[in-house]
């Protein structure tokens, strides 16, 4: 791990518990076109379930006391898992979504310190992912990792992730929290700059 992750990681722990929970939302509402995408392509999932828990977990972070069961939240998104005999890439970003969203629930319903970290390289391992099969596949270890390493797409995906981190370590207020998910909804293009419809 470079010094640069390390301070990035060590500031994410620091963070107070509304304001992890915050952090994880911004990166699960940039990653969730990849599961509509799967979605509309495959005709398997249902990407209004995984969009009304992801709209709980933000209305839990800007209504205080607000009466949610995240348990009932939590079945209803394992059914929305892909199907363990989809091997496919769009399944495989499709279950980082559902991870990424599972790991949010359990934040919100216990103390969960690591899931932020979770969530931060569920989508980062998203992007490798992409890289490697778009632009890497001839490449030895190497050459991949520098060729990731170099991506435009890392390279947005990183400032990305430290334009949230800076976003949650302030004051979350409601505007704040506005804010915050309109960085994420990111004009509907994911992590992996792809946009869906609907």
């Amino acid at each position: 791990m470079t010094a640069s992750a390390d301070g990035f990681h060590a500031r994410l722990d620091q963070l107070p518990a509304r304001a992890r929970l915050a952090f994880m939302a911004a990166l699960i509402e940039r990653m969730s076109p990849n599961y509509v995408l799967y979605a509309q392509m495959s005709g398997a999932g249902d990407a209004k379930v995984l969009r009304n828990v992801l709209d709980l977990a933000w209305e839990a972070l800007a209504v205080k006391d607000a009466a949610i069961d995240f348990d009932k939240q939590a079945e209803k998104l394992a059914e929305q898992e892909p199907p363990e005999t989809d091997d496919s890439f769009g399944a495989r970003r499709a279950i980082e979504v559902v991870m990424a969203l599972a790991a949010l629930l359990d934040a919100l319903r216990s103390e969960a310190p690591e899931s932020p970290r979770d969530v931060s390289r569920l989508s980062r391992d998203g992007v490798h992912a992409y890289i490697e099969m778009t632009d890497g596949a001839d490449d030895d270890a190497e050459r991949l990792a520098a060729r990731v390493r170099e991506h435009p797409l890392m390279d947005d995906e990183h400032g990305f992730q430290e334009a949230v981190l800076e976003h949650v370590e302030a004051p979350l207020t409601r505007d704040t929290l506005k804010s915050l998910r309109r960085l994420g909804r990111n004009e509907g293009v994911s992590n992996l700059g792809l946009s869906a419809e609907g």
